[in-house]
């Protein structure tokens, strides 16, 4: 058994151990916001029960979701309403929601300049191949799309499994980056 889980036993739950914030904002970038990046936001925010926001943008948005994207979400009984391709502009104004975390899904986000994010974000590389650039048959796109889905739904369960109050700053950085080889 994970040592992080030993304590929530040990303690029979993670509020209040550190006094740190029990809700937190996760933002996930890609370069064209219309597939990786919508499915981990709309995962996050169907999984997290309110714990954590999850937000998705791009550098440089395509300005549609991918179908094939909605239909996975859908299939997996997870809402599509308001999920939208966006510019990571937008979450760089002064009214902004802070972000807590901050996940490159795709390798050119994960080389671009990202945007100043206020409050020193933890950040990690989750990078997963791009299904929306999978040329195929219609059953090729749809694996492309449902193994993106797959790795991100794994991911995000990993990282919501993680006793946040519990660990210190370094050893949830070591979590994430970790996750993110999964």
């Amino acid at each position: 058994m994970l040592w992080w889980r030993m304590l929530f036993y040990h303690f029979g739950s993670w509020e209040g151990l550190t006094g740190m914030a029990t809700h937190y904002n996760v933002m996930f970038l890609c370069t064209g916001n219309s597939a990786r990046s919508i499915l981990a936001e709309a995962l996050l925010n169907h999984k997290a029960k309110g714990a954590f926001t999850g937000f998705s943008a791009g550098s440089h948005p395509s300005g549609k979701v991918r179908p094939e994207a909605l239909k996975q979400l859908e299939l997996a009984g997870i809402a599509t309403a308001g999920l939208r391709s966006k510019s990571w502009d937008e979450f760089a104004g002064a009214d902004a929601p802070k972000m807590d975390f901050v996940f490159t899904v795709c390798d050119n986000a994960a080389n671009e300049v990202c945007p100043f994010w206020p409050g020193q974000p933890m950040t990690a590389h989750w990078g997963i191949p791009d299904p929306a650039a999978v040329q195929g048959t219609p059953e090729e796109i749809e694996r492309a799309f449902r193994d993106a889905f797959s790795v991100l739904d794994r991911r995000i369960g990993l990282f919501l499994a993680l006793p946040f109050s519990a660990l210190e700053q370094i050893a949830i950085q070591r979590a994430i980056d970790t996750i993110g080889k999964q």
